[in-house]
């Protein structure tokens, strides 16, 4: 079984997406194994986005992911990470085809619904950045998974 990290955006949460994306990911036969709202600051952004904080447009994702409280999320299921991937679209909301998360209710590249692992390397160390050990529970199994 392989997990990742999911954290529905601002914007997903200030539009009521909420639901319609946990369903897509539930439709795709992933798990949840954990789950909680958040109210993200600049020293944890500056910690997840270390690898683009000089960049930019780094002053305008920090604006935006602080600016509302998250719903963050470990999922869990096979080829999770690659299959989340597929089912959001590409990070360019604007290049995202109907059909996928972003296509359907992003905006731009920033404003895109949700963050995703982009491997199960980052997948593990974001997990480990959002939740302490024994917060992911596999609801199936009722054992602690971290």
């Amino acid at each position: 079984m392989h997990k990742t990290l999911i954290i529905l955006k601002p914007d997903c949460m200030k539009q009521k997406h909420v639901g319609a994306v946990i369903g897509r990911f539930e439709a795709a036969g992933f798990r949840i194994i954990g789950c909680k709202l958040m109210q993200l600051t600049p020293a944890l952004l500056r910690e997840h986005y270390a690898h683009v904080a000089d960049k930019p447009f780094y002053p305008r994702l920090e604006a935006f992911m602080s600016s509302a409280p998250v719903m963050v999320m470990a999922i869990a299921g096979d080829y999770v990470v690659e299959t989340v991937r597929a089912v959001l679209g590409p990070t360019d909301s604007t290049k995202a085809p109907k059909g996928t998360i972003r296509g359907d209710f992003g905006t731009d590249v920033t404003i895109n619904v949700v963050h995703a692992s982009d491997g199960e390397e980052s997948a593990k160390v974001e997990l480990a950045r959002f939740f302490a050990p024994g917060e992911i529970i596999d609801p199936g199994k009722t054992a602690v998974l971290s």
